[in-house]
Order: C-alpha cells, then sequence, then structure tokens
C-alpha cells in the first residue's frame, strides 16, 4: 500500500457520523414537545413513551411494544422473561458488540458462543447446531451491521431443539426478513437506540417486542422495579424505564426512518459499486432486506488502509476487532477457549466506513477515491 501523495489534496472532513444532520430535520417539533414534557413532568415513561410504543409496535407489526432505557436492558429483560437462569445455555455469536450476551450473563445462564459465517458475519446456524446440548435452551442471533441473519435456519434450528429465539436487533431497525421486521420472527426482539443507531435517541434508550400478551406483562413489570400495581413488588425488578424525553425525540424521528433507510441504501449501493474490482472484500446481502447500519469492509490491511484514509480526513470505525471469545472479562466461559475462524477473521480484517443519514453521494465518491488511491 503506498503512501498518499497529499500535495493537492483539498482539505476535507468526512465524519464517521453527523447526529446534528438529524436533529435538524426535528428540532422545531420536538422543542414543542419538550415544552409540554417538562409542563407536565412527565419524565419516567409518560404518555410520549406510550405514543412512541404505540406507534413503532404499528409500524414494526408486533403486538407489543415495551419501550426501556436501553438496548441492553432489553436483551436482559428478553432474557429474564423466557426464564433462563443458572443451569441454561444460551448460544451466542462469537462476533458481536459484547451487550449481546451481557442479558445472558447478568441472568445467571451460560453464554455458549459459535462462529459467524465467512460471508456475512452473521451466525453460522450449522456452527450453532454443534454447540447444542441438553442445557441448550435458546439463541440469540444478530442481524449484524443492518444484515438480517439467516432466519429460516435458525428457525429450523430452533423447532428441531425446542430453542427460544431472542433476536438481536439492536443494528437493524426496519430490517425485513421475508418481508417481517426483524425483532418480531422470535418470540422476543430487542432494539437499542443509542444516538449512533439507525433510529437514535438523544441518549440512551431501546426497545423490546413480542407477539406474547404474558411475555410482556412480564417485561413491563420488570422495568419498572417488579410491580404491576404501584409499590406492590411481585417480582424482583429493575429500574429500566425509558425516559419520556427519549420518547419525543423517538416519536419524531419514527416518521422519517423509512426515508432515511432507502438513503442508507443509496449510499451502500454508491460504495458497492464505487468500491468493485478493489481488494477490498466487500459487504454481502444475503438475507432480506439490509438496512446498513454499518457498511463494513474487509482487508488484510486494515490497519494501514484506516491510516491512510486518516491522512485524508476520514474518519472510520472497528465494529469489532476483539471477538468476544477473546475478551478478558468473559474468559472464564467454557466455550471461550475454543477457535471460531470466521469470528476471528471478521475481527482483525473489519473496517467500517462512513455512512450516515444526510451524507452525499460526493462524500461517498471522495472516500472511494481514496481507497483506490492508497492500493
Amino acid at each position: 500500500m503506498s503512501k498518499l501523495d497529499l500535495a493537492d489534496a483539498p482539505e476535507r472532513k468526512i465524519p464517521f457520523n453527523d447526529l446534528s444532520i438529524q436533529w435538524r430535520q426535528i428540532a422545531a417539533s420536538v422543542r414543542d414537545d419538550f415544552e409540554t414534557t417538562f409542563d407536565q413532568s412527565a419524565f419516567c415513561l409518560g404518555p410520549f413513551v406510550e405514543r412512541f410504543e404505540t406507534e413503532i409496535s404499528q409500524f414494526l407489526g408486533a403486538r407489543h411494544a415495551i419501550g426501556v432505557n436501553s438496548g441492553t436492558s432489553a436483551l436482559h429483560l428478553a432474557v429474564l422473561a423466557a426464564g433462563l437462569g443458572p443451569g441454561d445455555e444460551v448460544i451466542v455469536p462469537a462476533h458481536s458488540f459484547i451487550a449481546t450476551l451481557w442479558g445472558v450473563l447478568y441472568a445467571g445462564a451460560t453464554p455458549v458462543f459459535c462462529d459467524v459465517e465467512a460471508e456475512t458475519g452473521t451466525l453460522d446456524v450449522r456452527a450453532a447446531e454443534r454447540c447444542i446440548t441438553p442445557a441448550t435452551k435458546a439463541i440469540i442471533p444478530v442481524h449484524l451491521y443492518g444484515q438480517p441473519a439467516d432466519m429460516a435456519a435458525v428457525k429450523a434450528l430452533a423447532k428441531r431443539h425446542g430453542l427460544t429465539i431472542i433476536e438481536d436487533a439492536a443494528q437493524a431497525i426496519d430490517a425485513r426478513w421475508e418481508g417481517q421486521h426483524v425483532g418480531t420472527i422470535g418470540a422476543m426482539g430487542c432494539f437499542s437506540f443509542y444516538p449512533g443507531k439507525n433510529l437514535g435517541a438523544a441518549g440512551e434508550a431501546g426497545l423490546v417486542v413480542t407477539n406474547d400478551d404474558d411475555l410482556a406483562a412480564k417485561m413491563r413489570s420488570l422495568r419498572n422495579h417488579g410491580q404491576s400495581e404501584r409499590y406492590i413488588h411481585q417480582a424482583v425488578g429493575y429500574n429500566y424505564r425509558m425516559d419520556g424525553l427519549q420518547g419525543v425525540v423517538l416519536r419524531r424521528k419514527l416518521p422519517l426512518l423509512g426515508a432515511w433507510t432507502a438513503s442508507r441504501r443509496e449510499l451502500a449501493m454508491r460504495y458497492s459499486e464505487r468500491l468493485a474490482g478493489t481488494p477490498l472484500q466487500l459487504p454481502a446481502v444475503r438475507y432480506g432486506e439490509h438496512v446498513w447500519h454499518l457498511y463494513v469492509v474487509r482487508t488484510p490491511d486494515r490497519d494501514r488502509l484506516r491510516a491512510a484514509l486518516a491522512e485524508r480526513g476520514i474518519e472510520t470505525g472497528l465494529h469489532y476487532p476483539v471477538p468476544l471469545h477473546k475478551q478478558p472479562c468473559l474468559a472464564n466461559l467454557p466455550s471461550a477457549g475454543q477457535g471460531f475462524p470466521s469470528a476471528e477473521a471478521w475481527a482483525s480484517q473489519c473496517l467500517s466506513l462512513p455512512l450516515f443519514t444526510g451524507m452525499t453521494f460526493d462524500d461517498v465518491d471522495y472516500v472511494a477515491d481514496t481507497v483506490r488511491a492508497s492500493y
């Protein structure tokens, strides 16, 4: 890889993300709603959260939507509602953000790693099946980077072995598999509204959805200190309530999500067209409708390419450079000592290029031209 000639390079900055563009589209309406929220002191749950829950359940086609304070909390509630605990094993992909398995550990159950597909980075169902033991009770497919996992294979596996499916759709709001929104395919689906997500809050927030009335009732109670009636606590609960102000922001962004998703797809297509023929391994779309939370390329020259892009003012990301089975805090898990070659290849080679709402084709072309010039 050659060093870029910067002599004639214009001074230009391409951020990895620019959340201010989304804010400017909703600022006026949100400020009015903030006034109402403060006037009503509706800071924890409250009417704006309830309206958001109703509207996003309709958007996703889910019977129930339970707003919480983070995607991590959503996953924890789903694991608890599924009745998982000590002695139970839950299959998780070795290549994901660590929050995928926090809920499993919080509940006292045991995460069991499996490898991911070499092409997509999503859970490899054949590898998952080799992990199943009599203690296996659930599986958490991750719709990684906005790409649906192979849900046909996941559903078939779960049916054969009697497993509960908890979808980690934290990066995949509005992605669909066979026309159905991800997150609504398994028993429960979990979403993150961390600010950088395709649908992002103004802080931390999350959601868990289900079509099961009993599971929904459990999770609503658990998110609010284990109470369904005020000051009557039927279970050990948690303070996982969504803030009213986050309900305001998310409710105003939700009607714009479809257009934002379409824009992300156009930008991703532009990247793929402009980067075709380079040594990079470009992202593949194999299952359903990708929403491009991240545009992740792969190359053994990842670190040198990243440095070359940085020289030209282009910010990039690493999602994720250390696979879960190599995380220090997880070293005591029984499956941590195993090898997961596809997960390890993704971790060592992945590079996330800028892609965000409001990015232009000109921005994409600048990134792509810089990549081409670096080889």
